[in-house]
């Protein structure tokens, strides 16, 4: 049934929807999962050093640049008429195109990451705000400077879409799934059987690594493998370890701490 909404609308807004229902989804699983916390529910309240409605506003923010964006990327790549050709590709060549995207993301923000860390200007002024979330949660993945969405989330969706090829409607599924990978990245659990710690070692606990003290130089990949961390030596093992009142604490490899 024809809803009158254009794929490119429903590629701007569906992802933002999205985002908020699967954030919502673990702050509901994190009021009552305390066992699969890899921070306590305290911990969370006292180490963080941003209140969460700043969180809020500023991921909303960072939505609306988001769907500026997208808004003006969709007008300059064409019409959905201009693109039926491409909606209508097989399930080898979508894979294609998703298996493209996903590593144009994760390389364009792999490097911009790892140089907003390096950077002292850049981390000082910028990429320091997202960093004030010492205990990640859901909500709070987007959570960061304008001008770093810009430049990292925004720049790199911009060119996953371009460089894959894909069309709008595509596009549709390709950001819901890598919104729910970066709210997952960012959720502070290890819940049982979760698909994305089964198939990918970029998890909730790797990314849990990187936001802490001993981790801030090590684990920039994201948000779906770790090849340039391994490829590039900034890669940070670690274990997980049952922490005294429930729930999961990482642990560094000693070889590894930060100096």
């Amino acid at each position: 049934m024809d809803l009158g909404v254009s794929d490119e609308m429903l590629g701007t807004f569906v992802p933002i929807v999205v985002y908020w229902i699967y954030s919502g989804i673990y702050v509901v699983l994190g009021s009552f999962a305390e066992s699969y916390r890899l921070h306590s529910k305290q911990e969370e309240d006292q180490k963080n050093l941003v209140s969460k409605g700043a969180v809020v506003k500023g991921v909303l923010l960072q939505q609306l640049v988001q769907a500026v964006v997208a808004t003006l990327l969709f007008a300059l790549t064409g019409s959905d008429s201009q693109n039926t050709t491409s909606q209508n590709t097989s399930l080898l060549v979508l894979a294609r195109q998703f298996v493209t995207a996903m590593l144009v993301m994760d390389a364009w923000q792999y490097f911009m990451h790892r140089y907003m860390h390096h950077n002292k200007f850049l981390y000082k002024h910028i990429h320091s705000l997202h960093h004030r979330l010492i205990v990640p949660y859901s909500y709070g993945a987007l959570y960061n400077h304008p001008v770093e969405g810009l430049l990292n989330d925004t720049v790199g969706g911009a060119l996953s879409f371009l460089v894959s090829g894909m069309s709008p409607r595509a596009s549709i599924f390709f950001f819901s799934f890598a919104t729910i990978k970066t709210v997952d990245d960012h959720c502070g659990l290890l819940i049982p059987g979760n698909l994305f710690h089964i198939f990918f070692k970029n998890n909730s606990a790797y990314h849990d690594v990187h936001h802490q003290l001993y981790g801030n130089k090590y684990n920039f990949s994201q948000p779906f493998f770790i090849m340039w961390d391994r490829i590039l030596g900034t890669y940070m093992p670690y274990t997980l370890e049952e922490r005294e009142g429930g729930g999961f604490e990482t642990k560094p490899c000693k070889d590894y701490k930060d100096d």
